[in-house]
């Protein structure tokens, strides 16, 4: 693995960079009153931000994912609300139609997204199916030229402002799952904002009603039946960019840590000359780089098997066929970046809730509100250990593809 950027590269981050102190106070005040950041498309839009791992035919800068990655990761830095904004429009938005829409369904709405003009979500989870999608409630059935979807979807991030988001229901007459690009403006949407959230104040969750809503049946995404499939490869690229995000937020409670401890004295010293402070400072810099090399292993990976894919839909015209031939190479491919991600997810996420707390700890009472930005990180990266797969549910992922199928504990 090679991680040296190119001068073009550099330049990105750097933009990011500038970008991410731009808004800093704003995302603060506006996480403080519980509302959208309304510049994030605006200052990000400018820089490409919102399409920096998308094709340049469609719009977007062509990024590798290991770019993306950091760019994510310095987001992260400022907090997990912002950074689940670009996971929910980019990583698990924009990668799933780029990696399963056909040509006209890209052309039709990729550049929308890259351009800002339209946000994306992805609606996959229901009050009764978080853990265990293949539970969904939500169908579909064909009316036609078209197919009407019933049901309702939960938790969506950027739910209550997406434009277009990729939907999944079991068809009622088989019971397979098949994933569709929907208009969020269809006749039949109701959205809803989730309000109460103990964190992730700037970035809006929806719970979606889906009332005989009308689909083409030209935005069906994928194979009739293979939702799944393009549900699980979404998430592949969801927890990279949760354990991305987790390294910004413990990078940010490293750098509070050591400002504050060296500026604040208590018994005769400042904290940053006592031991048991020296014990925190020092375990959220080993979580940071552990943290770090997992999850650029995983998008080494992940990006071997966007290569992998690319080539074959170059060589296959109906390269949809030849993934259904069990392609071996393919399904290692595969397997790899799914492990890989899902150990950065489960490591990088339990970290950065540590690291959260053992800053909040160091800044003792000013830790203890929400105008403290280790505060935020706390009570923000304790939803990374729930969404795009508990913690828990991961772990028996990655016993199970140790152990075999046959071992399956959930």
């Amino acid at each position: 693995m090679d991680f040296e950027l190119t001068p073009r590269q550099k330049i990105f981050l750097k933009d990011v960079d500038n970008a991410c102190k731009d808004i800093r106070c704003h995302e603060e005040q506006c996480y403080l009153e519980e509302k959208s950041n309304d510049q994030i498309v605006d200052r990000f839009g400018k820089i490409g931000m919102l399409g920096c791992p998308v094709s340049r035919d469609l719009g977007g800068l062509g990024y590798d994912i290991l770019t993306y990655i950091l760019a994510i990761e310095r987001i992260g830095e400022e907090g997990s609300s912002l950074r689940t904004f670009f996971s929910a429009h980019t990583s698990i938005g924009q990668l799933v139609l780029q990696g399963w829409a056909n040509d006209d369904q890209k052309k039709e709405y990729i550049p929308e997204t890259t351009s800002g003009k339209k946000i994306m979500a992805f609606a996959l989870t229901e009050p009764a199916a978080g853990s265990d999608p293949s539970s969904m409630v939500t169908s579909f059935e064909d009316a036609g030229d078209h197919y009407t979807i019933s049901g309702k979807k939960h938790w969506i991030g950027n739910g209550t402002i997406a434009g277009t988001m990729t939907t999944y229901a079991k068809d009622k007459n088989d019971g397979k799952i098949s994933a569709f690009i929907v208009d969020a403006d269809s006749k039949g949407i109701s959205r809803n904002e989730i309000k109460n959230k103990m964190g992730l104040s700037t970035v809006k969750n929806a719970e979606i009603r889906f009332e005989q809503c009308s689909v083409p049946k030209k935005n069906l995404l994928g194979q009739k039946g293979k939702g799944l499939t393009v549900a699980y490869s979404a998430l592949i690229d969801g927890r990279l960019s949760v354990a991305a995000g987790a390294i910004g937020v413990m990078t940010d409670c490293l750098y509070e840590c050591i400002r504050y401890s060296k500026a604040r004295k208590q018994h005769g010293s400042v904290l940053a000359k006592k031991q048991l402070i020296q014990q925190h400072i020092s375990n959220i810099a080993m979580s940071i780089e552990s943290s770090r090399w997992l999850v650029y292993r995983a998008a080494a990976a992940r990006q071997r098997l966007h290569d992998y894919v690319e080539d074959l839909k170059r060589e296959h015209k109906d390269w949809l066929k030849e993934l259904d031939k069990q392609n071996k190479q393919y399904i290692d491919l595969r397997n790899t970046a799914d492990r890989l991600a899902a150990i950065a997810k489960l490591f990088a996420s339990n970290s950065a809730f540590d690291s959260a707390n053992r800053a909040v700890q160091v800044f003792g009472s000013a830790g203890y509100s929400k105008t403290n930005r280790a505060a935020r990180h706390f009570l923000d990266s304790r939803a990374t250990t729930i969404y795009e797969g508990t913690n828990e549910v991961l772990e028996l992922k990655i016993a199970m593809q140790l152990l075999g199928e046959e071992y399956r504990a959930y």
